[in-house]
C-alpha cells in the first residue's frame, strides 16, 4: 500500500488533490457562507460595497522557481491582492486560488505553496473559499482573486487628487527591487559554478521585500482615527513613478516629487551603491514594494504626518506642468514611467 505522504499528484488526481490542500480550512467570517466544496462560493456582505481583485502569476514571468521557495511564493501570491483592496481603502474578507500545475512539481511542492497561502490567510484574516486546479503544459500558473468590503463614504479611487493636494508613500521604497537583482545576481553565479556560495549575508530585509511581502492593512485604521480620508489612493507595485502617474492619469493632474524626501532603506542604498545603481532609480521604477501611494488635502498634512512609518514626499500640480522630479539642489527633470514593462506584466484592467 502507497504511503500517503508519498503519493504523487497523479496518485491522487485532481479532486483528491482538492481534498488534500483544503480539508484544514476553516471560515473566520460569518459573510462567508460557502466556501469550498460547491459549485460557488456565497458571500453576504450586508450592505457594505464589494470590492474585487485578481492577479495572474507566470513562472518566468513573475517568479523564478530556482531561487523562490514555494512557501514564499504562496505568501506573496495572496499578498499582491490584499494590497489592491487596501489600496481601496478597503478590507479583504475572501480570496480564490486558482492554479496551473506542470509535471515537473512534486506533491510536496504544491503543499509548502498552500501553506504559504494559509500563513497569509492567518496573518491578514482572510478566508480561502474556493479556486480550481488544472494541469499545465508551461511551467506554474497561479491565479488569485481577493474580495472585500469598505463602506461607500470611505473607499478611495485614484481619480480624487486635486491641485496642491500632498503627495504621501508609506514605508521606504526600492527594497523589493534590489532584493531581486542580487537573487538574480547570486543565481547567476551559482549556475555558472554550483560549487558557488550566493553571498546574502546582511541584505536579509531587502530579500524579504522581494520574496515575502507585507501589505499595509492598518492605514486605513490609522487614518480613519486621524479622521483624514485620502483623496487618491494606490498600492506601490510598479514603481513609485509608474504608479503617481496612475493617479495624475486618474486625477487629471501634474505632479512634482521631492528627491530627498522619498524613503530608502539603508540596505537598499548599499546594495546599490556596490552595484552602481542610483537608489532613487531603485526606489522610482523599482516596483514591486506594495507600499500604498496616496494623496490628502493640505489641511490633513498635520494628522498625517503623526503617523509613523508615513512620509509626505511632494505635491500634485496642474496637468500642464507635467511630472517633475525636484532634486537637492532645486533643479527638476522631467519623471517618465519607467516601471515594470507591459511585455513582462499586464497591468490591471
Amino acid at each position: 500500500m502507497t504511503d500517503k505522504k508519498t503519493r504523487t499528484l497523479s496518485e491522487l488526481g485532481e479532486f483528491g488533490l482538492i481534498r488534500k490542500l483544503t480539508e484544514d480550512i476553516v471560515l473566520r467570517h460569518p459573510g462567508s457562507r460557502k466556501g469550498v466544496g460547491d459549485d460557488a462560493a456565497v458571500i453576504d456582505h450586508k450592505g457594505f460595497l464589494t470590492l474585487v481583485t485578481t492577479d495572474l502569476l507566470l513562472e518566468g514571468i513573475h517568479f523564478d522557481l530556482t531561487y523562490v521557495p514555494m512557501k514564499h511564493l504562496g505568501y506573496k501570491s495572496v499578498v499582491v491582492n490584499l494590497s489592491d483592496i487596501y489600496a481601496m481603502n478597503g478590507t479583504p474578507l475572501q480570496i480564490t486560488v486558482s492554479i496551473g500545475v506542470s509535471s515537473k512539481l512534486s506533491l510536496s511542492a504544491i503543499e509548502e505553496f498552500y501553506k504559504g497561502i494559509k500563513l497569509a490567510c492567518n496573518q491578514y484574516d482572510i478566508d480561502l473559499i474556493g479556486g480550481d486546479t488544472s494541469a499545465s503544459n508551461h511551467g506554474f500558473t497561479i491565479s488569485v482573486t481577493a474580495l472585500g468590503t469598505a463602506q461607500s463614504k470611505q473607499v478611495v479611487y485614484r481619480s480624487g487628487a486635486k491641485k496642491g493636494d500632498l503627495i504621501c508613500v508609506t514605508g521606504d521604497l526600492g527594497g523589493a527591487f534590489m532584493g531581486l537583482m542580487l537573487l538574480e545576481q547570486e543565481n547567476k553565479k551559482f549556475n555558472s559554478d554550483p560549487a558557488y556560495k550566493p553571498q546574502l549575508e546582511g541584505f536579509q530585509y531587502i530579500l524579504e521585500r522581494q520574496l515575502k511581502p507585507e501589505a499595509c492593512k492598518n492605514l486605513g485604521r490609522k487614518l480613519l482615527a486621524q479622521k483624514v480620508k485620502p483623496t487618491s489612493m494606490i498600492d506601490i507595485s510598479d514603481g513609485l513613478s509608474s504608479d503617481l502617474l496612475h493617479i495624475c492619469e486618474a486625477s487629471g493632474t501634474g505632479s512634482r516629487l521631492f528627491a530627498d524626501r522619498i524613503p530608502v532603506h539603508a540596505e537598499t542604498a548599499k546594495l546599490a551603491a556596490q552595484m552602481r545603481i542610483s537608489p532613487m532609480v531603485a526606489a522610482l521604477s523599482g516596483g514591486e514594494d506594495y507600499e500604498l501611494l496616496f494623496t490628502i488635502s493640505p489641511g490633513d498634512a498635520a494628522a498625517v504626518q503623526s503617523l509613523e512609518g508615513v512620509t509626505v514626499i511632494g505635491l500634485m500640480t496642474d496637468q500642464e506642468e507635467g511630472h517633475l522630479l525636484e532634486l537637492q539642489d532645486k533643479t527638476t527633470i522631467l519623471m517618465e514611467a519607467q516601471g515594470w514593462n507591459a511585455a513582462q506584466k499586464w497591468g490591471k484592467l
